[in-house]
């Protein structure tokens, strides 16, 4: 059972073995706004966030306006010694199958990150009975290169409408690479959930761009009065300026795993978001060099000894495959995708796609219509859909959920 922060407990990061950082309710009823930073123990610039944000609440003579802020604390073990994890990456766990077999293995017997899963599934449970909808779960987290910072997201509308707030870049497709992250386990729910990847892992800028967004998340969610919108301008400033202007939707196309992080180096200098032409030699891996076959946008390059992604490959979305893209789901043009030969629903989120028969559709109509691949193989894809599990009703009545043009509060 997790335990709330004691007021009097230390607030350095440091203290690792307290799960919640802060849990501040304000006087009327609200949306609630969960905040996870180290899930990954090398991370600390999500949980000194949290932590500084607490502090001006706490500080504060109406700490919230509305609603339920809570900060938590993810992988407290690999936080204790500095590491992404200590037995396996606890961003990587998060499967239905994988909570199954933790939740029927005895507590004795669970690995240090099965522990730490199935301590933070209880508290999430129970915090969902507890508390009304609407939910937004943020996740914090850094990378090991130079980057700006950005979003990432599971492909669902609501998820977008939200990300589109903050002047940032945001990452579509990362689920159909990586299995297990805790937002698309949340996400499979129909909450609202973003990554925030604020910066480097130890640049102090990191801790500054997490405080922004984090204050802007409680603002735009209705959990902090910004009368007059002076907080809102200068912390959407901070961040178009540490993003540099760049608020593009991207989708990530190429994954290069790994089957060793010790056995991969990845060139020096190399960063994220950087265009590169085709030829470039990128890292070595088993000692055989890798080079970037075409020209492409490199994306969160792998620079730490833990690790199962030596780097992505991104590229830009135009503004017009998005629009339709969302005119298509309004319309709920994904519902009719089993009438087509060779596919049908696996289950109620899940397409089984018969490559023989349905070859002819290509995947990124799939993506325009919000799917994204979990398994391939030789004649069947299987595809995931967001929309059909998102929660839209639980945010109709927001700002954000009909406005327009978000750009117009950059």
């Amino acid at each position: 059972m997790i335990t709330k922060t004691e007021s009097d407990a230390p607030r350095e990061i440091r203290d690792t073995g307290i799960r919640i950082i802060g849990d501040i309710r304000g006087p009327e009823p609200g949306a609630t706004l969960i905040c996870f930073g180290g899930i990954h123990g090398n991370e600390p610039a999500g949980i000194l966030a949290l932590e500084e944000v607490f502090r001006q609440l706490e500080s504060a003579k109406e700490p919230l306006s509305a609603g339920r802020f809570i900060g938590v604390r993810g992988n407290l073990p690999a936080l204790r010694r500095s590491k992404r994890y200590l037995e396996q990456d606890l961003n990587r766990i998060w499967t239905r199958t994988r909570i199954g077999q933790v939740c029927a293995t005895a507590p004795g017997e669970r690995s240090t990150e099965e522990h730490q899963l199935a301590e933070i599934l209880t508290w999430l449970r129970e915090l969902l009975e507890e508390e009304q909808p609407p939910f937004y779960f943020i996740d914090l987290h850094t990378t090991s290169s130079p980057t700006l910072p950005f979003v990432t997201m599971n492909d669902a509308v609501i998820n977008r409408k939200f990300a589109q707030l903050f002047p940032v870049p945001v990452i579509l497709g990362i689920e159909e690479y990586l299995d297990g992250p805790l937002l698309s386990y949340i996400n499979e729910l129909g909450y609202v959930s973003l990554g925030f990847e604020s910066g480097q892992h130890q640049e102090p800028s990191a801790a500054d761009s997490a405080v922004d967004f984090v204050r802007l998340a409680l603002i735009f969610a209705g959990l902090l009065s910004d009368t007059g919108g002076r907080e809102t301008r200068s912390r959407l400033a901070n961040l178009r300026e540490a993003a540099k202007g760049d608020a593009a939707f991207y989708e990530v196309y190429y994954r290069h795993a790994l089957q060793s992080a010790r056995e991969f180096r990845m060139v020096r200098g190399l960063k994220s978001f950087q265009p590169l032409p085709g030829g470039t030699l990128l890292a070595h891996d088993r000692d055989e060099p890798v080079f970037l076959k075409r020209k492409g946008i490199l994306f969160m390059p792998l620079y730490q000894e833990q690790g199962e992604e030596g780097f992505f490959l991104i590229r830009r979305i135009a503004p017009w495959a998005l629009k339709l893209s969302a005119w298509l789901r309004r319309f709920r043009f994904q519902d009719w995708l089993a009438f087509l030969p060779g596919i049908r629903w696996a289950d109620g989120n899940t397409l089984l796609v018969n490559l023989r028969i349905a070859r002819f559709f290509s995947k990124p109509l799939f993506h325009l219509l919000g799917f994204r691949s979990r398994h391939r193989g030789r004649s069947h894809l299987l595809l995931t859909n967001r929309e059909r599990t998102a929660r839209n009703a639980d945010y109709r009545d927001t700002f954000w959920f009909s406005l327009k043009r978000p750009g117009r509060l950059r």
